[in-house]
């Protein structure tokens, strides 16, 4: 197992999946830049065991209560994985927020600022009904700019951000410092 990833809650799974689960993250350093370590949680859709236990952990770690929310929108690429599996899983519906140029119909859009440039994310302009309550989820949080772009986009349309999951946070890169007004959740917490 990877020494450095932990749940950030150890009463969510017993140790042994706690343990499983934690070894199927990988860690792959000097990408995309030198003295970067990207954290990839791929594998454990490879696995069905894994799956099932990143799923029930999720669920559990989640910052609101299901009721408390209509949607679930996953952020491009990762976010469409987890946030597909949750919403079947919960009985909701899916809202994908896509890297911009992605969707044919009319959108709205919001750019945010990245370490190197400015990245732009959309969602389609009329797919979710005014005043729906949305909760954002994604694989990892680093500095939180994706996240806050998607944020701005559901209240364009009229919507409120229920909150937000993780299923890992870089720690000391402070990602959630800029969702700091909403319930906010990272199943694993890990060195940046």
């Amino acid at each position: 197992m990877t020494t450095d990833i932990s749940l950030a809650r150890h009463d969510i799974l017993s140790v042994e999946d706690e343990q499983y689960l934690c070894s199927l993250i990988r860690t792959i350093p000097d990408f995309p830049a030198k003295g970067i370590l990207f954290r990839d949680f791929i594998p454990v859709f490879a696995d069905a065991r894994g799956m099932d236990l990143l799923l029930e952990a999720f669920v559990r770690a989640l910052p609101v209560k299901p009721e408390e929310f209509d949607y679930i929108a996953g952020l491009e690429a990762r976010g469409f994985l987890l946030g597909t599996a949750l919403a079947r899983q919960l009985g909701k519906g899916f809202i994908a927020v896509r890297k911009a140029g992605k969707l044919p119909p009319k959108t709205v859009s919001q750019s945010y600022e990245l370490e190197y440039g400015t990245a732009t994310v959309e969602i389609e302009k009329n797919l979710v009904p005014e005043g729906s309550r949305i909760l954002i989820v994604d694989d990892l949080i680093a500095t939180g700019g994706t996240a806050w772009a998607a944020m701005k986009l559901f209240e364009e349309v009229g919507c409120t951000v229920a909150g937000f999951s993780f299923v890992m946070e870089l720690d000391g890169l402070h990602g959630l410092d800029q969702l700091s007004h909403y319930p906010t959740s990272s199943l694993m917490v890990m060195p940046a």
